[in-house]
């Protein structure tokens, strides 16, 4: 299981030109600003706007789940916390500061991002795949291969061959469980997930939920999760936002997303597989 080890947190840097880390900052959220705080948020795409007057907040230690059908904004909404896409209107806050005021690129290597597609390079090894931002930041061989190592059997890679095997040789659900790592490398604060299951079997999809949710429990890593499936975010979320036409028409906890007469919910509830 990815859970298997303890977890060690990175050392807390110069914030203008070092990524964040879990020590000293948000470990715990009372008191504290959230990891990511939503105000407000508008976005037009080719003169269309797709995501409306969005607000919300994720807490350290949350996994919130932005739920909603193809086009409704749930991808457009996560770019916007790492500045992959700028706002049009609002403001996008991301511990305690405005996204606009970060370096793009410190901010990027800061943040953890996991997608479908998984997104390894095809001509790095495992363990160079899963060292790609530690190398950035400049940490020594040995302690990359520490970090590389205590990741591997986090995420239940911890046989030696996996080491250097190169991504053709690897499952679908292995190639997953790298990306996981690599997301994770630097040890950052915040977790962006992009339907990272979407590609899976069905079984090795719900098996890799379940770890995902034990991983993200021991953590305490703020986690905004992309999903369509109903069923996935009322596994996974502590709170769910559904967006439809990029807006919120709906923000809760599983269990008020179950018992909600919304026409909205019910429909996407007609779906679930219980």
């Amino acid at each position: 299981m990815w859970w298997n080890s303890p977890h060690a947190s990175s050392r807390v840097g110069d914030l203008e030109s070092t990524p964040p880390t879990h020590e000293g900052m948000l470990s715990e959220s009372e008191g504290r600003p959230p990891a990511i705080s939503f105000r407000k948020v508008s976005v037009r795409l080719g003169g269309q706007r797709v995501v409306s007057d969005l607000s919300f907040d994720v807490q350290a230690g949350e996994r919130l789940v932005l739920l909603g059908r193809s086009g409704s904004g749930k991808s457009t909404t996560l770019r916007l916390v790492n500045r992959l896409l700028e706002p049009d209107e609002g403001q996008v806050v991301v511990l305690g500061r405005p996204a606009g005021e970060w370096d793009p690129i410190a901010l990027r290597r800061g943040i953890g991002y996991v997608i479908q597609q998984v997104g390894l390079f095809p001509h790095f090894t495992t363990r160079q795949n899963i060292e790609l931002v530690p190398r950035l930041l400049g940490w020594d061989e040995a302690r990359r291969r520490q970090r590389v190592d205590e990741l591997m059997d986090l995420v239940g890679l911890n046989e030696p061959q996996f080491a250097d095997r190169y991504p053709r040789e690897l499952s679908g659900g292995q190639q997953q469980r790298v990306g996981v790592a690599r997301a994770l490398a630097a040890d950052p604060p915040i977790l962006l997930c992009d339907e990272p299951f979407g590609a899976l079997d069905p079984i090795t999809r719900r098996d890799l939920q379940r770890e995902f949710l034990a991983l993200s429990d021991r953590l305490g890593t703020a986690i905004l999760f992309v999903t369509h499936d109903v069923g996935e975010a009322l596994l996974l979320g502590h709170r769910i936002v559904l967006l439809e036409e990029g807006e919120a028409a709906f923000t809760g906890s599983p269990a008020e997303f179950r018992a909600s007469e919304l026409p909205v919910v019910r429909e996407f509830r007609s779906g679930l597989v219980e």
